[in-house]
């Protein structure tokens, strides 16, 4: 799960970790109320979408005076910014972070991330703050230094040091940011972040360590144990589909082709995907509905897919272990029933109670095409499509 830059600054607050000053703002109006609250010399007013690369978008300005706050808050507020994480359809704007100016001496980078080649957690660090850290790592991967940590003593003090030495910060301010690398990584435990990134940290004039941006993204297997984290989802940032799915414990998500995909397990549903595409077929989703699934919960996998104008087309493929193929074809049938559904359907089943799974749709009546093996749905359903 993701959250905005200043729900992120929040909760980073809350562990000790420096950041600026700073308001929420919905409105031209509101943000006008937040500058002037702050006092600032210079106010910085920043989008707030669940995206990378905002600045070069025009989503980030810095103002000089309250006039130039709410110019600023008026061309952001309702713009669509289309940045390198959004993909060309871009995000509204809808809401903006007034934050206070600060005097920046020099931009670094910090990052926490699970390495699943060490299973630990791992603190990276770079002098090439402001960058994002692919770049850095594809033209200046000896400026990326990393610390592996112990879970079962967290980051030491040496280590978090031996950062600060490497990405030179300076001698007077390495303490500083000792306790920072501490606060990020108390965070990124205590709250089951997937990731917790700083880019950039600064350092200031007035010899301040801070976290100038901050993006923390959260497992969301772990949400259950971290319901204030939960409270900071946007809805609105996130596709109507998959937002729906969450409720039934369904895995979606949206692609652009127009074949619609219905699997159990993510390994099975990737296969699928890509054996559509070797056919020359496009999925339109990734959707795996686990090991579980109910008549109701197929029937919501249907509806789902069919929610997406652009499906023509609909590949379900259950290897059947746990989950029975009887199971899975009585909700196939009872949901296409419901539905009335109109286009191609072809349903590969194997495993567990196959032959009484193929039964169910035989004697169903309706019009799905039986497929023996994953090529020939595949197959099946690009022919059917074209």
């Amino acid at each position: 799960m993701n959250i905005h830059e200043y729900q992120g600054k929040e909760i980073l607050r809350s562990y000790g970790v420096k950041v600026p000053n700073g308001h929420v703002a919905y409105t031209v109006d509101e943000a006008v109320e937040a500058a002037k609250k702050l006092g600032s010399s210079v106010t910085v007013v920043k989008a707030q979408i669940h995206a990378g690369g905002r600045g070069k978008a025009g989503g980030v300005k810095v103002a000089k005076n309250i006039d130039e706050v709410r110019t600023y808050a008026e061309e952001i507020l309702g713009k669509v910014l289309v940045t390198h994480q959004t993909g060309p359809e871009g995000k509204e704007v809808k809401r903006l972070l007034i934050e206070e100016g600060c005097d920046i001496k020099k931009e670094y980078y910090v990052g926490v991330v699970l390495d699943r080649a060490s299973s630990r957690v791992v603190m990276m660090a770079s002098e090439e703050g402001g960058t994002e850290i692919e770049e850095v790592a594809a033209k200046s991967p000896e400026k990326i230094f990393k610390e592996v940590i112990d879970p079962a003593v967290g980051l030491l003090p040496f280590q978090a040091r031996r950062l600060a030495f490497h990405i030179n910060i300076p001698d007077e301010l390495i303490n500083k940011a000792v306790k920072f690398m501490t606060g990020l990584y108390t965070t990124f435990v205590e709250k089951d972040c997937s990731i917790a990134e700083i880019n950039p940290l600064v350092t200031t004039g007035d010899g301040e360590v801070m976290a100038l941006d901050a993006k923390l993204n959260f497992d969301d297997n772990a949400l259950f144990r971290q319901k204030d984290v939960l409270d900071y989802r946007d809805l609105e940032e996130e596709d109507e589909k998959e937002i729906q799915a969450s409720k039934y414990d369904l895995s979606y998500v949206a692609l652009d082709g127009n074949i619609g995909c219905m699997v159990n397990g993510a390994g099975l549903a990737m296969s699928t995907m890509d054996i559509i595409k070797h056919y020359g077929g496009n999925p339109a989703n990734f959707l795996d509905v686990g090991g579980s699934a109910t008549a109701e919960k197929v029937t919501e996998a249907f509806k789902i897919i069919l929610s997406d104008p652009h499906v023509k087309g609909i590949f379900v493929n259950i290897f059947g272990g746990i989950m029975k193929c009887d199971v899975i074809a009585e909700g196939v049938v009872e949901a296409t029933k419901q539905i009335g559904l109109e286009i191609p359907l072809v349903v590969r089943l194997e495993g567990t109670n196959v032959d009484r799974g193929k039964e169910i749709l035989h004697e169903s009546g309706l019009n799905i095409v039986p497929a023996d093996s994953m090529a020939d749905g595949a197959q099946k359903i690009v022919s059917l499509v074209k």
